[in-house]
């Protein structure tokens, strides 16, 4: 008897990409929140991702925020309009910036920039292992970032701002901001992951010293 076999197709889609992006940035955004310290170390659980040990926010509130933010920037990657993500860390009495983890985020060549006639290449093939991979370094750069960053001494908030297309329509929830760029910073720049439809490259840039 003939066996039935078939290729399997290992590129992946823009839209499993844009949700290996997002499921990134809610493990970056919730381990940047307890490594700073901007919420109690106790309000956290520890989750194993990413063969690491992750910490991810026990807090409803913040959680609830988190997700609706998450998933708009979902909506954004999946219509190739999210340019940039960026999260501010500022003293609460005085709202001075005083740190900002920044997210560039490069759209590779996919189904949708392939010209008509169909010359263009397809996505290069990556496991999401391989993939995962990337972003693992990523997290544990963010992880050791507290061996020169700043102690933190005054209590802190945080803000997340998403750059979009010019012609993006913004939903209502959201509203404009100011880039909160940081006078005389230092910058660092950390690794870059690509899923070979997303590419992310990761900064951070702090208060330097007056």
């Amino acid at each position: 008897m003939a066996a039935c076999t078939r290729q399997e197709n290992k590129a992946i889609t823009l839209k499993g990409s844009a949700e290996l992006v997002t499921e990134f940035f809610g493990y970056g955004i919730n381990n940047i929140l307890y490594q700073r310290g901007i919420y109690p170390a106790d309000s956290f659980k520890r989750e194993q991702f990413y063969d690491l040990t992750l910490f991810v926010s026990d807090d409803k509130d913040l959680q609830d925020y988190l997700s609706k933010v998450l998933q708009q920037l979902k909506d954004w990657l999946e219509d190739n309009t999210l340019q940039r993500v960026v999260m501010v860390i500022s003293e609460v009495d005085t709202d001075e910036v005083i740190e900002r983890w920044q997210f560039d985020i490069q759209c590779e060549k996919n189904e949708q920039t392939e010209n008509k006639k169909g010359a263009g290449k397809p996505p290069a093939s990556k496991s999401k292992k391989d993939i995962q991979r990337e972003m693992r370094d990523v997290i544990r750069q963010i992880t050791a970032s507290v061996t020169f960053l700043p102690f933190l001494e005054k209590r802190c908030a945080f803000d997340l701002l998403a750059y979009t297309n010019r012609d993006q329509e913004i939903p209502e929830t959201w509203e404009e901001s100011q880039a909160r760029i940081i006078a005389n910073s230092q910058e660092v720049r950390l690794r870059s992951f690509s899923t070979s439809v997303h590419k992310v490259d990761t900064m951070v840039s702090y208060k330097g010293e007056d």
